[in-house]
């Protein structure tokens, strides 16, 4: 799509600056972030890019090419969360008002703007379509306002937006993938320090996607009863570790000695929290020596924990790994998300890439009889703007 062109019909002028954002896939560490746990995702090149010009007035008016829809609103009037026909905001656009709504709120300046955007990141696949949204918006409002904030400060803004404006109870990695992605590299986040670093992914490694085509049904319900869990735990293990504050603080050693006094689903939820914080240490060992192989049988054993302890998975991703590990060239597969449905993610070899995707697509089709979008990403870089004038 000539994105300067669609912006051109919808405003009759030209846009001033050019902003894209990536979506993320998690390569490990899957529901450890509100266990504080360490991630390690990789900003995809599968990416929103948004046009935008200044409007010259309190009013931010959008184009959703994707949806064919457009919506103006008034920054004086965000808390109300309506447009400027006074009715309520259609859901896609809470997602930019509020990062206005949360911007403004840290104090930061949000001016009025023309903008038109477009998304090749699949929605509710798992891969955060969402938050590249946000992100991508936050980015644009700090080039046309010229002021100075860092990314990590952008992002969690961002989450903040989701948490409070859009009530969704989201962690902070999928706005700090999209924000500090590096290419060709997994980014190491220590969700409770905030620290994080780049690791080299190998250099001959794609990341296949493959999309189950059942969309994620994540009911709040399941992933209360899984938060609760994991807080139940905490609560009954402080008899024997008191210092402890999440899960992140227990050793899997320590886990192995103290899980007997759990109740058998709690012991399920956290035992896969605890052993998939150590994944992600040993991944990242892995990744340092260019041990690809023992990098992949990770991502396996954290599929296996996610299906039989967090019980998130279901048939189709089942099937999606299950295939994927008699292909020739892939190291390792599991899925990625919360789970529920939505997607896998692969690493493949380069040489092969081409055969596993159809190999996947056609045997997921012949055991399932559904349809699996497969596709091949790489590691690319996070949010930047182009200025066009």
């Amino acid at each position: 799509m000539d994105l300067i062109a669609s912006f051109n019909r919808c405003f009759g002028k030209q846009p001033v600056l050019l902003a894209h954002a990536p979506g993320r896939v998690n390569l490990l560490g899957e529901h450890v972030d509100y266990n504080d746990g360490p991630v390690l995702p990789v900003a995809l090149d599968r990416v929103v890019r948004l046009a935008a010009a200044p409007s010259g007035d309190d009013v931010v008016s959008l184009s959703a090419l994707d949806l064919g829809e457009s919506v103006a609103f008034k920054l004086a009037e965000l808390e109300q969360r309506i447009d400027i026909q006074g009715q309520p905001l259609p859901g896609w656009a809470l997602y930019p008002a509020g990062i206005a709504w949360s911007l403004q709120s840290d104090g930061l300046p949000v001016s009025g703007m023309q903008a038109a955007y477009t998304s090749n990141v699949p929605i509710g696949a798992g891969l955060s379509s969402s938050a590249a949204v946000e992100v991508v918006f936050s980015v644009t409002w700090q080039a046309l306002g010229g002021w100075e904030a860092d990314r990590m400060r952008l992002a969690r803004l961002c989450q903040r937006a989701d948490n409070v404006y859009i009530g969704i109870a989201s962690g902070l990695m999928d706005q700090f993938a999209s924000a500090h992605g590096k290419e060709g590299h997994a980014l190491y986040f220590d969700t409770r320090s905030l620290e994080w670093e780049a690791i080299p992914l190998p250099a001959a490694i794609s990341i296949v996607i493959a999309d189950s085509g059942v969309r994620r049904a994540l009911v709040d319900s399941e992933y209360n009863e899984r938060r609760a869990a994991c807080e139940k735990a905490v609560d009954l293990l402080r008899q024997y570790k008191p210092d402890m504050r999440s899960l992140r603080d227990i050793s899997p050693q320590e886990f192995a000695a103290f899980s007997e006094f759990l109740p058998p689903i709690i012991r399920r939820r956290a035992e896969h929290v605890v052993q998939e914080i150590a994944r992600v240490q040993s991944a990242v060992v892995a990744l340092r020596l260019k041990e690809t192989e023992s990098f992949g049988a990770l991502m396996y054993s954290g599929h296996a924990s996610l299906r039989d302890l967090y019980q998130v998975s279901t048939p189709e991703l089942d099937a999606l790994v299950e295939i994927a590990r008699d292909l020739p060239g892939c190291y390792g597969a599991r899925l990625t998300g919360a789970g529920f449905g939505g997607c896998t993610v692969n690493l493949v070899h380069e040489s092969h890439t081409e055969e596993f995707i159809s190999g996947l697509s056609d045997a997921y089709k012949h055991r399932t009889g559904l349809p699996a979008q497969v596709y091949a990403c790489k590691a690319s870089a996070g949010a930047f703007v182009e200025r066009l004038s």
